[in-house]
């Protein structure tokens, strides 16, 4: 689960992280008053106004800005509010912007020159370890620094079940060339880090960039943070974190309804039982010269509300061309499955793509009678090539 800017610096606050404050405002008139509040709070004359929208790259599509009055405050806010934001990481139609962040200036001048640097904690899977990726090169993409100049990215690996150690934190304050307060304030920081991604149970945290203010203190101006689904039932609060307006819309059904789905951007809708099925089945649609146009699986219970539910969530693609239905019946029995295709096939009416079924299992054979003699523009399958080949000839 994704969380906004402000949503993932609380949890950072809240394990003993130094944060660039700010308050959410969702009007132009909310965001003078956050101003107002904020300056009262933290002594700031300028604010920064951030869109809040689960997107990287929100500088670039003009999706932060920098307001030096409160009159300046009212009209970016005004503009970025409801506008369609537009990032490296959004479709071509972007992203609409419902809240937007006002935060505190921390770039005020002071005895030494603010930096900015670059860390996220994260597994690293192919050795069972978190990682704690930092850099120099702060407030760029991480991409470009790892293909521009990739001896500037360095990496800490920490045993889960050790946690960080003193030295480790030392040496990445050491390696961002910090020295004095500042090198004492970052481990501080490195530490803190660590402890909220591991205790809030998170897949990532992002922060681009980590500041070094003018005075030395080492704050988090941004904050991408992404949980981990799984451990959500120790962590109920955070699900009210969850904003359903920034996913998609046909996955959120999906979800209501018990059914694991992904969007993609193929002509070729699949229905499958199992994870593992369902990834052979991608396979087998690009071999035939399709692209999938999504992941779906149903789950042990492919009954005929199951089906219909799939079925009309497929259709809410206006780029599939043909579907392709592939279940064992291995638990589940493919008769059953057979009769419930025919039956929500029956009550949505007509389907105005070509359907390839592939049942094998248990009672196959029983499947494929019902559906060659069910009357409906189905076409069955029992081997893997033989629907290949179907999915092939509807294509072309």
């Amino acid at each position: 689960m994704n969380l906004h800017e402000y949503q993932g610096k609380e949890i950072l606050n809240s394990f003993g992280v130094e944060i660039q404050r700010g308050i959410v405002a969702t009007t132009p008139a909310e965001a003078v008053a956050a101003a107002k509040k904020l300056t009262e709070d933290t002594g700031t004359s300028w604010h920064v106004i951030k869109a809040q929208v689960h997107a990287g790259g929100r500088g670039k599509g003009g999706g932060v800005k920098l307001a030096k009055n409160l009159q300046e405050v009212e009209e970016i806010a005004g503009s970025i509010i409801g506008m369609n934001l537009i990032t490296p990481q959004t479709s071509a139609e972007g992203k609409k912007v419902h809240q937007v962040l006002i935060a505190e200036d921390v770039y005020y001048p002071g005895d030494s020159e603010p930096e900015e640097f670059y860390m996220s904690v994260l597994l690293n899977r192919s050795t069972g370890r978190n990682m704690i990726m930092y850099s120099t090169e702060g407030g760029m993409d991480i991409e470009t620094v790892a293909e521009e100049t990739p001896h500037l990215i360095f990496t800490e690996e920490i045993d889960p079940a050790v946690g960080l150690l003193g030295f480790q934190a030392r040496r990445i304050a050491f390696n961002l060339g910090l020295s004095g307060k500042a090198f004492k304030e970052m481990t501080k920081f490195v530490s803190a880090l660590y402890r909220a991604y591991s205790e809030s149970d998170s897949s990532l945290f992002e922060i681009n960039p980590v500041l070094k203010t003018s005075d030395d203190k080492i704050i988090a101006v941004d904050a991408k943070v992404s949980l981990d689904d799984n451990a959500m039932y120790r962590h109920k609060d955070y699900m009210e974190m969850r904003d359903k307006r920034e996913e998609n819309p046909v996955e959120v059904e999906a979800q209501e309804k018990g059914l694991n789905y992904v969007d993609l951007d193929g002509n070729v809708g699949c229905m499958v039982n199992g994870a593992g099925l369902a990834m052979a089945t991608m396979d087998l649609i690009k071999q035939a010269g399709g692209e999938p146009a999504n992941f779906l699986d149903v789950g042990g219970t492919a009954n005929a509300e199951r089906v219909e539910a799939a079925f009309k969530l497929i259709l809410k693609d206006p780029n599939v061309k043909a579907i392709l239905v592939n279940i064992f019946g291995g638990i589940v029995r493919c008769d059953r499955v057979a009769q419930g295709i025919v039956d929500a096939y029956n009550n949505m009416g007509t389907i105005n793509v070509p359907i390839i079924v592939r049942l094998q299992g248990t009672n196959a054979d029983i499947a494929k009678e019902l559906i060659d003699n069910s009357g409906l523009d189905v076409q069955s399958a029992i081997e893997f090539q033989e629907a290949a080949d179907k999915v092939k000839e509807v294509l072309s």
